[in-house]
């Protein structure tokens, strides 16, 4: 063959390119393969099996030699532990030799404390509310949750939360619930388990009144009593409730949200049944038509239905974090003051009922429909407070501030635990001023309200 075909070697920036050859190159190469223009990575030691190398010794620190002076102007520093290892070691060694400078250490240390004050591991409760609301001012939802079913939605996330945290021991845990009936209190004793139990049988009464199955199932005799619910579902475990019952009480509250949003803001208004009390007689003056003896249909209409239910998840997570000794706070100011309403609107009502039950005073001035009455000034304090007037005389009366005879001051959360049964009228009240009788027929009719 001519030179002509015998290529001639690539010169490159830095002279002529490297023949291909393994015994040029002294790579392994293939005779004929390109020699690789960037090195293949290197094997790490932890992938050969090989033991690791010992890490070396860390240097020693070795203090510094300062006067008295200087070391005494870097105790404050060194209560920051803003000094450099070889200033801290020697202002340590100096501490051990000086009693006076010790002391003042200390002293340092401790207000160090005060700027730094120890924070709970615990997620701040209001953490959610404020991711929500920041999300969904951003992008609001296609389908949003009504504006009264929101407390709910809060509250059984919060407990839900709760739920995740504690050991399975901690689900057998005895807890006490508490209410009020007639003039005194009555507790039941059951477990963490069989809380969750009692939420998830009476919230079935509004999945009852969304078209929802009932968790009960259909043989329940008084499907609307919410008491007679929850007996009945502690009766028909063959064992005591355990943290299983957690997923059906979680599935069920999801599918209310769910349920109650897409049926929208309208939905408020659909009657939530729950049973039926026995009423004594009618109270003198009002309907005279009203059979005495008889019985009377409780119900509230399903936006006042999710408030309530709100509350009870709140008092009742309260009742299980105190069982398993965990920080628990009180709900959001304006989910609070929801609750407060709630209850405020049904005191008249449950106050007539006591009155014709002979549980409370006669009414003193009867007035029709409407009419301006006597009126208890009811003002709640703190977050989610206000004041709300209470017709003492009838509950259709119109209450004003020209007809107040009496005046209550409470906390938001003392007058929630009022309504509970958790807390006794007696001991409620933070200021009271004018007719101590109406002042005791409205503490026991707030008290009340309570129920198992």
């Amino acid at each position: 063959m001519s030179g002509a075909d015998t290529p001639e070697p690539f010169e490159g920036p830095d002279g002529p390119e490297r023949p291909d050859h393994p015994e040029e190159t002294g790579n392994g190469t293939p005779e004929g393969a390109a020699v690789p223009r960037i090195p293949m990575p290197r094997s790490s030691i932890e992938d050969t099996g090989e033991p690791l190398p010992d890490p070396p010794p860390p240097e020693p620190v070795v203090p510094l030699v300062l006067e008295h002076r200087v070391l005494k102007s870097l105790l404050g520093a060194w209560a920051l532990a803003a000094c450099s290892a070889e200033e801290s070691a020697a202002v340590e060694d100096h501490l051990g030799d000086c009693g006076p400078c010790a002391q003042e250490a200390l002293r340092l240390r401790d207000a160090v404390g005060l700027l730094h004050p120890e924070e709970s591991l615990d997620l701040d409760p209001g953490l959610r509310t404020r991711v929500l609301e920041s999300c969904l001012g951003r992008r609001p939802p296609r389908i949003p949750v009504p504006e009264w079913a929101v407390p709910y939605d809060a509250e059984t996330a919060r407990l839900d939360a709760l739920l995740q945290d504690i050991g399975d021991s901690e689900w057998h845990a005895p807890v006490r619930l508490r209410w009020f009936e007639e003039n005194g209190p009555v507790t039941r004793k059951t477990t963490v388990a069989g809380v969750i139990a009692h939420l998830l049988a009476v919230d079935g009464l509004v999945g009852l009144a969304l078209g929802l199955d009932d968790p009960l199932g259909p043989d329940v005799k008084s499907p609307r009593d919410p008491a007679h619910r929850t007996e009945a579902y502690w009766r028909a475990s063959y064992f005591p409730p355990t943290r299983a019952v957690r997923g059906p009480w979680r599935d069920q509250t999801h599918e209310v949200i769910r349920t109650v949003s897409f049926a929208g803001g309208g939905s408020g208004r659909l009657p939530v049944p729950y049973g039926t009390v026995a009423v004594p007689g009618p109270d003198p003056g009002s309907d005279a038509g009203a059979e005495p003896d008889g019985v009377q249909n409780i119900e509230l209409p399903l936006r006042d239905s999710m408030v309530d239910r709100a509350f009870e998840c709140w008092i009742h997570a309260g009742d299980i974090a105190d069982a398993v000794d965990y920080p628990y706070a009180p709900p959001a100011p304006r989910h609070l003051h929801r609750m407060i309403d709630l209850a405020a609107r049904m005191l008249p009502g449950t106050l007539a009922d006591r009155r014709r039950s002979g549980l409370a005073a006669p009414s003193r001035g009867l007035v029709a429909a409407g009419a301006p009455g006597r009126s208890l000034r009811l003002e709640i304090e703190g977050l989610g407070g206000g004041e709300w007037f209470i017709p003492l005389d009838s509950p259709a009366a119109s209450a004003s501030a020209e007809q107040e005879v009496a005046h209550v001051a409470l906390d938001g959360v003392e007058f929630c635990r009022l309504a509970a049964g958790h807390v006794s009228p007696e001991e409620a009240a933070a200021g009271q001023d004018g007719d101590r009788e109406a002042i005791r027929d409205v503490l026991f009719a707030a008290a009340s309200l309570s129920r198992m």
